[in-house]
C-alpha cells in the first residue's frame, strides 16, 4: 500500500490546498472542539487539502452553485483526514452505535486519500442553510435515504429537503457521489479504485 505522511503533503504535486481555491468557504470542524467528539482531533496537522482532481471538481461544484443560486456558497467542514486522525475517531467511538458512521481505519476512509469531503452551503447572508440536522448529527434524520419518510412524518420540511437537494445537485454534476447515511459527505471517484490505486495519507 502506498502511503504519504501528512506533513509531506504541501510538497506533493498531486495535492491542492483548499486555501488556494476561490469561492470556497472553509470551516474545518475537526481542527476545533466544534464537532461530535467536542475536541480538536487534527493534532495540529494541516488538513486543508484534497487531491487535485477532487479539488478541481469542488471548484466546478462551487461555480455551478453560484450560477444556479447567486449568493450561495459551499462551506467545507472536513476534507483530508489523515489515517492517524481516523484512528483517533475510531478509538473515541468504540462501544457506541456511532461507530457505524466511520470507515474502519484498516480498510481506510476515502477522506484519508484526499478524495472525500464533508460540506454544507452558506446563504447570501453567510449563514449555514438549514439542512434539518447538523453536521455530524449521527442519527436517522441525517440519512438521505430516509428523507421521504421523515418529510411524511413532519420531521423534515420540504424546504430542508430542497436545500439538501441543491447541495447534492451541485456535487453530483461535478462528479461526486453522496452516501446513504450522511447528507454532508461526498466521495470523488470509485471507492474501491481509490483504495486500490491511490496513496493513503498517514
Amino acid at each position: 500500500m502506498m502511503m504519504i505522511a501528512c506533513e509531506d503533503i504541501p510538497a506533493h504535486a498531486d495535492f491542492c490546498s483548499l486555501l488556494s481555491l476561490s469561492g470556497i468557504d472553509l470551516d474545518l470542524r475537526y481542527a476545533t472542539p466544534d464537532n461530535f467528539v467536542q475536541r480538536a482531533v487534527y493534532g495540529g496537522l494541516d488538513c486543508a487539502w484534497l487531491r487535485r482532481e477532487a479539488a478541481a471538481a469542488l471548484v466546478n461544484a462551487a461555480q455551478w452553485l453560484a450560477t444556479q443560486r447567486p449568493g450561495y456558497r459551499l462551506r467545507v467542514l472536513d476534507a483530508l483526514r489523515p489515517q492517524r486522525v481516523q484512528e483517533v475517531l475510531w478509538a473515541e467511538l468504540q462501544g457506541t452505535p456511532l461507530l457505524q458512521y466511520l470507515a474502519e481505519p484498516q480498510r481506510g476512509s476515502i477522506h484519508s486519500f484526499g478524495m472525500a469531503l464533508d460540506l454544507t452551503m452558506l446563504d447570501p447572508q453567510g449563514r449555514e442553510v438549514d439542512m434539518g440536522s447538523g453536521f455530524d448529527e449521527m442519527n436517522l434524520l441525517s440519512h438521505p435515504d430516509h428523507e421521504a419518510e421523515h418529510m411524511a412524518l413532519g420531521l423534515l420540511t420540504p424546504a430542508q429537503i430542497a436545500e439538501r437537494g441543491w447541495l447534492r445537485a451541485a456535487m453530483r454534476q461535478a462528479g461526486f457521489q453522496g452516501i446513504h447515511s450522511e447528507w454532508w459527505h461526498f466521495d470523488f471517484g470509485d471507492r474501491e479504485a481509490v483504495r486500490r490505486d491511490l496513496p493513503r495519507v498517514l
